[in-house]
């Protein structure tokens, strides 16, 4: 008989930043970027609840309260559903900005949750925590979508809707480029610019381009891509958010982008390219464009069949 493991009593694990939306898939569809990410360590703990350590990085505002931080809510929301009778006491590792774009959000809770499942007595399969990182994410958005935790949390190109979440296969050579500005858009007044009224065809057209998207990357057809990744929607709602936001896209079709847009909330700007070396120039002129309006920024280039979640180094600690 195999002698037993012994029980594990920590955990670190890494998420990814993500890029959300994608222009055309308002709130359920998003991927993994290689590049930044938030880590989460977690610890068994005898007491019966969730506590905050620490938070370090290059975030630590953050509250502690567990049920007002995006981690905490997760883990909370996970212990409850099982009934699990130990505690967890999370320390996070900051690596993306707040107001970002980028799923700094999500990419602590997603983390917390990897780890706090390896901690468990029989892990849950990825998929089954989708529906605790979107109560977590909840904490930080006003809502549970999955854009943003469903690609961190698979990996690559998601389609996540509120019951299903679905990795989406892209072309290996295809790469985004992603320039983050040092410019704080809260996610909630992101969203604020979206009320009001939508016209039937501007629905119409979002879903076409969706579907065009979603079957060129199935078919490994950029044609079809670059057809879709036209966000006619949110993204005419929330550019005036994103500071000289026109020439930055510009610049990102000028260097032969198959779509540019808003990446989440923002005011992160991403393009889609079918080879590195395009996004690598482009992110150099869109973070020149950027630069016209006052603002640094940062640049990530890497391919759209991104990373997702995973313990650090592959191991944890008994």
């Amino acid at each position: 008989m195999r002698a037993r493991s012994p029980r594990l009593d920590h955990a670190t694990a890494f998420a990814p930043a993500c890029v959300g939306n994608v222009g055309v898939g308002f709130d359920i569809l998003g991927h993994s970027m290689a590049g930044a990410g938030d880590r989460a360590e977690v610890r068994r703990i005898d007491e019966p609840t969730v506590r905050i350590a620490a938070i370090h990085g290059c975030v630590t505002t953050l509250p502690t309260d567990a049920g007002a931080n995006t981690a905490g809510a997760a883990l909370l929301a996970l212990r409850k559903a099982l009934g699990v009778q130990h505690g967890f006491e999370l320390t996070l590792y900051k690596g993306i900005a707040l107001g970002s774009g980028m799923a700094g959000s999500a990419a602590s809770c997603v983390a917390a949750l990897v780890a706090a499942n390896a901690l468990l007595e029989q892990p849950l399969p990825r998929e089954a925590l989708y529906g605790f990182a979107m109560d977590g994410e909840a904490v930080a958005s006003g809502g549970r979508h999955g854009d943003n935790v469903g690609p961190q949390l698979l990996g690559g190109l998601a389609l996540a809707t509120h019951d299903r979440l679905l990795r989406i296969p892209v072309p290996a050579d295809w790469h985004c480029a992603l320039v983050h500005p040092h410019f704080v858009l809260e996610t909630r007044a992101s969203r604020a610019a979206l009320a009001g009224d939508y016209a039937l065809g501007e629905f119409v057209a979002q879903s076409a381009n969706l579907s065009l998207l979603l079957a060129g990357c199935f078919r490994g057809d950029a044609a079809l891509v670059r057809d879709g990744l036209k966000d006619v929607l949110v993204e005419p709602r929330r550019a005036p958010l994103v500071p000289n936001f026109g020439r930055v896209k510009q610049a990102a079709l000028d260097h032969g982008a198959l779509g540019a847009s808003i990446s989440g909330g923002g005011p992160s700007v991403f393009g889609w390219f079918e080879h590195r070396a395009g996004a690598e120039a482009a992110a150099i002129a869109m973070r020149a464009a950027f630069a016209e309006a006052g603002l640094d920024s940062d640049m990530f280039v890497a391919p759209i069949d991104g990373p997702a979640a995973g313990l650090v180094d592959d191991e944890v600690q008994a």
